[in-house]
């Protein structure tokens, strides 16, 4: 009963964070109302019991599962179309990851002092959930990989937004009221979701997908989708309770984290964020030359975080939010595979 009350007033709080933030017209608002309240929440608790506020971790990932199989909706033959495209920007992807962690290495440990493991994985652009684990699983400071992960994601998905709104005039995103849904859902679009849910994340456990309860029902819904087998019309209203509950679970996270180390994660944050956007804005200046997509588009293509923000984002600019899922897709997927690879390797390398 202890637990279910603790849950509750995550959720309870999260809930008030997300219409705080809806309501001061913040970008995706139910995922960064609810974490920052979450998080203030859990702070509180835990420096008067010691004790961290608990929260499922399976409860998150069904939840994850639903915003995947919401991304997944927007697949089309779009993306197929584009595939000469994509033959020119994902190679360039992989230079672009190269470059964005030896330079976010290199702020994290000679600038925030942290520890060579540890550096080496809070430099990942990509891969919150598998940032953390494989972190931890090489030696690294957990608290500290969340907390730099959950920045980056954070300072994204709220200055993209902002910069489009300073230099153009007009509000992009979830604050300009875009949403995934297409249209309104039935009763059967809600019966797909109780499905493909669950089956999604048994895929993605059972091929070992990297972020497997989001890339396992975005590549489910993705296929059905694309091939013409569904016409899921996601609940809007359901993504919406799916970015609260995920952002109050994140937010729970940081209990033990002080005022002075938060500061020092959004400066350190700040300057990790900066630089990968100005090497994404060098990419995107280039690459806008040899394929036909504008300049804002490739940025939000490019920029490290926030693949559904990032989708609105594209719709407010009338691209195909396929070809932003894409890159997004493409650069968390390689992030992860590229760093199992590494931690294999440390792990080798320390039992040796």
């Amino acid at each position: 009963m202890k637990k279910y009350l603790q849950l509750a007033l995550i959720l309870g709080s999260g809930t008030v964070g997300a219409l705080l933030a809806q309501w001061l017209g913040l970008p995706i608002p139910f995922l960064l109302g609810s974490m920052a309240m979450s998080a203030t929440v859990s702070l509180t608790a835990f420096s008067r019991t010691g004790e961290r506020l608990w929260f499922p971790v399976r409860l998150r990932h069904v939840f994850i599962a639903v915003i995947g199989i919401m991304i997944g909706t927007t697949f089309n033959a779009d993306a197929l179309n584009a595939a000469s495209d994509l033959a020119i920007t994902l190679p360039a992807m992989v230079l672009f990851l190269a470059i964005a962690q030896i330079v976010n290495f290199g702020i994290f440990r000679r600038i925030g002092g942290f520890d060579s493991v540890t550096a080496k994985y809070a430099a990942m652009p990509g891969g919150l959930i598998e940032a953390v684990s494989l972190g931890e699983k090489a030696g690294g400071d957990v608290e500290a990989l969340s907390l730099q992960h959950f920045v980056r994601i954070v300072l994204v998905i709220v200055s993209v937004p902002l910069l489009f709104q300073l230099f153009t005039g007009e509000t992009v995103g979830s604050a300009a009221g875009k949403t995934l849904e297409k249209a309104a859902a039935e009763s059967q679009d809600w019966m797909l979701f109780s499905v493909l849910v669950p089956i999604g994340i048994l895929l993605g456990y059972l091929l070992k997908l990297p972020a497997g309860p989001l890339i396992g029902p975005l590549v489910l819904a993705a296929i059905f989708q694309a091939t013409g087998v569904i016409d899921l019309n996601g609940p809007d209203m359901l993504v919406s309770v799916a970015q609260l509950v995920v952002g109050s679970a994140l937010g729970s996270n940081f209990a033990r984290s002080t005022p002075r180390r938060l500061l020092s994660a959004f400066s350190l944050g700040a300057l990790s964020v900066g630089a990968t956007l100005a090497i994404a804005s060098g990419f995107a200046l280039l690459l806008e030359r040899a394929v036909p997509m504008s300049f804002e588009a490739l940025l939000i293509s490019f920029a490290p975080g926030g693949v559904t923000e990032m989708s609105l984002v594209a719709l407010s600019l009338g691209v195909t939010p396929v070809l932003v899922t894409t890159h997004h897709l493409f650069r968390i997927t390689l992030t992860v595979i590229v760093a199992g690879i590494l931690t294999g390797r440390t792990i080798h390398i320390g039992k040796g």
